[in-house]
C-alpha cells in the first residue's frame, strides 16, 4: 500500500495538533450556561461517555480524515493503451474550372464544404490536406489537429492565381510523399474530373505506391460556363466553353480499389466515402501512452471516521425525566434546554422582534413612514421585513434606499418576487431612470401578469418614445443652429475678404500713381538706361525659364508621391480584407499537365 499524496500528513500535522488542544481545553456549551450543581440534578447517571473519551475519539477521527484524504491506493500498475488511426489525404482542385456555377455558389464553394465535413465526421483518423491545379500544394501535413484543420480550410483563399490545369499526377506524388511513414495510403479527391481523358499513368503509379483512391464529383452531367469579368470563358474560336463532369476520374478511383460517389446536398456522400475508408483500410498504431491504474482504498478510513464521529456526538448526558410527570412535557423541557443552549438570547429577541414588528405596523397604518422605517431596521432581517422596509422607505421618498431594501428580498414566492420587482419598478420612475423601470416591469409581468404593470410599462414606454422625439428635436435644433453660426461665419468672411481686397486694390493704385509721376520724372535717365534694361531683360528671361523648368520638374515629382500615396492606400485596404495568410508548400512533380496553359481551366 502507498499514498498518492503523502504531503497532506505533513500540511495537516499542525492543524491536528491545534485542534486536539482546543478539544481538550475547551469547555461544552451545556458546562458555559448552567453550573455543575444543576448539571447533576439535570443527570440522570454518570454511565454516559465523559468528556476526555469523547476528545479521544474526535482525535482519532481527525486521524482517519487525513489519511483519507492521503488517498491510500494498492495494485499500482502501468499499462500501454494504443492509439490506431487511419491516415487520409484530401485533394481539393482549385482550377479555373471550378468556379463553374452549375452548383450553387460554385463548385469550389461546395468542395470546400466536403472538405469540412469530411475533417467533422472523421473518426480515429489523422487527415492532410492538398491544393492542386497544374501543381500541388501542401496546405497542412497530416495531423490529428482537427481544431487547427477546421481553421485553415475556412481560410482558405481559392481565389489565387494557380496556374491552369488539373494535374492528378502531382497529387499522387503528395500523397506519397506525406504518407512515407504509413503502410495504410488514402487519397480523397475532390474534383470535378480533371483534364485528362486517360489516367492509366496515374493509375499505375497509385498501384505501385499502395495508395486507394477516392473520389468525390463535385460538378453536374449539363455542366456550366466559366464566368469572368466580361461574361464567360471562350476558347480560341470565340466560342463560350462548357465544362461538364469528366467521368474518368470515376474509373481511376475503381480500378485503383477505393470508390467514386458524385456530390449530394446532404452528407450522404461525405458518410459513403468515410464508411468505404473505414471498411477496406487497417488502422496503424501511432502513438503509445502509459496510464497507471490502482485500487482505491480511501474509503475505508472515511468510513470509519464516519462512524466514530457519529458515536461521540450520541453520547452526551441524558436529561432527567421524572416518572410522576407527563411524557410530552419532559420532552418540550428537553428542547427547551438545547434550544437555550444553542441559542440563549433567541426568545428575547422573538419577543423584542415581535414588538417591533407590532411598532413599525402600526405606524405605517398611521402613516409614519419614518418611524416605521426605524422599527423594521431593529428587527432581524428576512424577506418579508426587507420588503415592508421598502415599502416605508418608498412613501418616505427615499426611493434610492427603498430600491436597495427591495433588492435584498430573496424569496420562492412567485406572488412576492412579482410585486417586488414591480416597486422597484416604481421606485425607478420617481427617480426618472425609465429603461430601468421598463425593465424591472417586463420582469416582472414575466413572473405574473397583472394589470396594474401593464399600464405602468406602457406609460414608460409612451414617455420613453416622448423622450426619444424631444432628443431628436433637440438635435436637429442644434443642427440648424450650427449650421446658421456656420452660414453667418462664411458671411462675415466673405465681407472680410472683400474688405481686404478693396484695400489692396487703393494701395496699388496709390502705387500705380507713384509709378507713374516717377516714371515722368525718370524719363530721361531711362532713355539713358535702355540698353541696360534690355540686358536685364534677357537676363530676366532666362532666369524665368530656368524656374519654370524647377516648376515642372517640382510638380512632376509631386504628382509620382500623389501616385505612390494612392497606391500605398490601395494595397493597404487589400491588405486589411485578405483573410489570415496560410502557409503551402509546392511539391515537385515529375509529370507536368498535359492541358495547354492558354486554356484558363
Amino acid at each position: 500500500m502507498e499514498f498518492l499524496y503523502p504531503n497532506v500528513f505533513y500540511g495537516m500535522l499542525i492543524p491536528l495538533v491545534l485542534l486536539f488542544i482546543l478539544l481538550i481545553t475547551s469547555k461544552s456549551t451545556i458546562e458555559k450556561y448552567f453550573s455543575k450543581e444543576i448539571l447533576e440534578k439535570l443527570k440522570v447517571n454518570k454511565k454516559c461517555m465523559s468528556k476526555k473519551n469523547r476528545n479521544i475519539i474526535y482525535f482519532f477521527v481527525l486521524i482517519f480524515f487525513i489519511i483519507s484524504l492521503a488517498r491510500p491506493v494498492m495494485n499500482k500498475k502501468e499499462h500501454e493503451v494504443k492509439q490506431n488511426l487511419i491516415p487520409i489525404v484530401i485533394a481539393l482542385d482549385v482550377s479555373k474550372s471550378m468556379l463553374v456555377e452549375d452548383i450553387y455558389p460554385n463548385r469550389i464553394e461546395m468542395a470546400k464544404k466536403k472538405l469540412q465535413n469530411i475533417i467533422e465526421k472523421s473518426m480515429n483518423s489523422t487527415i492532410g490536406i492538398v491544393l492542386f491545379a497544374k501543381d500541388s500544394f501542401i496546405l497542412s501535413p497530416v495531423t490529428e489537429d482537427f481544431i487547427s484543420l477546421k481553421y485553415i480550410v475556412d481560410n482558405i483563399d481559392t481565389n489565387l492565381n494557380f496556374v491552369n490545369g488539373s494535374n492528378i499526377f502531382s497529387i499522387l506524388e503528395a500523397t506519397k510523399y506525406m504518407l512515407e511513414d504509413f503502410k495504410v495510403k488514402n487519397l480523397v479527391i475532390l474534383s470535378d474530373g480533371g483534364n485528362e481523358d486517360d489516367y492509366e499513368e496515374e493509375l499505375s503509379f497509385a498501384k505501385e505506391n499502395d495508395i486507394v483512391i477516392y473520389s468525390i464529383g463535385i460538378a453536374t452531367q449539363e455542366g456550366a460556363p466559366i464566368p469572368n469579368k466580361n461574361g464567360f470563358v471562350t476558347d480560341s474560336n470565340g466560342n463560350i466553353v462548357t465544362l461538364k463532369l469528366n467521368e474518368s476520374i470515376k474509373k481511376l478511383s475503381l480500378k485503383s480499389g477505393g470508390g467514386y460517389i458524385d456530390f449530394s446536398l446532404d452528407n450522404t456522400d461525405v458518410t459513403s466515402i468515410i464508411n468505404r475508408i473505414n471498411q477496406q483500410s487497417k488502422k496503424e498504431e501511432l502513438n503509445v501512452q502509459k496510464i497507471k491504474t490502482y485500487t482505491e482504498l480511501f474509503y475505508y478510513p472515511l468510513a470509519l471516521a464516519l462512524f466514530l464521529l457519529l458515536l461521540a456526538l450520541s453520547s452526551f448526558p441524558k436529561v432527567f425525566i421524572r416518572k410522576k410527570e407527563n411524557r410530552l412535557q419532559s420532552v418540550l423541557f428537553v428542547f427547551f434546554i438545547a434550544y437555550q443552549v444553542s441559542n440563549p438570547m433567541q426568545t428575547y429577541a422573538f419577543t423584542f422582534n415581535f414588538e417591533n414588528i407590532e411598532k413599525a405596523e402600526q405606524a405605517y397604518k398611521n402613516k409614519e413612514y419614518s418611524k416605521a422605517s426605524q422599527n423594521y431596521r431593529e428587527v432581524n432581517p428576512n424577506s418579508e421585513v426587507f420588503y415592508n422596509l421598502g415599502n416605508s422607505l418608498y412613501k418616505e421618498k427615499k426611493y434610492d434606499d427603498a430600491i436597495k431594501a427591495y433588492s435584498k428580498v430573496v424569496t420562492d414566492n412567485k406572488g412576492l418576487e412579482a410585486q417586488k420587482l414591480y416597486n422597484i419598478g416604481n421606485s425607478y420612475v420617481q427617480v426618472n431612470k425609465l429603461e430601468k423601470a421598463k425593465e424591472f416591469y417586463e420582469k416582472s409581468l414575466k413572473i405574473k401578469e397583472d394589470k396594474d404593470t401593464k399600464e405602468n410599462l406602457e406609460l414608460v414606454n409612451k414617455e420613453l418614445e416622448k423622450q426619444k422625439k424631444q432628443e431628436e428635436k433637440q438635435n436637429n435644433k442644434n443642427k440648424e443652429d450650427k449650421n446658421k453660426q456656420q452660414d453667418n461665419n462664411q458671411q462675415k468672411n466673405k465681407d472680410q475678404e472683400n474688405q481686404n481686397q478693396n484695400k489692396q486694390q487703393q494701395k496699388q493704385e496709390d502705387k500705380t500713381n507713384k509709378k507713374q509721376n516717377s516714371e515722368q520724372k525718370q524719363s530721361q535717365e531711362q532713355n539713358q538706361q535702355e540698353n541696360k534694361q534690355t540686358q536685364d531683360k534677357k537676363k530676366q528671361e532666362e532666369q524665368n525659364k530656368i524656374q519654370q523648368n524647377q516648376t515642372q520638374q517640382q510638380s512632376a515629382e509631386l504628382k509620382k508621391d500623389e501616385i505612390s500615396d494612392m497606391e500605398e492606400k490601395k494595397w493597404m485596404k487589400m491588405l486589411q480584407n485578405q483573410k489570415t495568410p496560410i502557409y503551402i508548400q509546392k511539391v515537385n512533380t515529375n509529370k507536368e499537365s498535359k492541358y495547354n496553359e492558354k486554356q484558363p481551366w
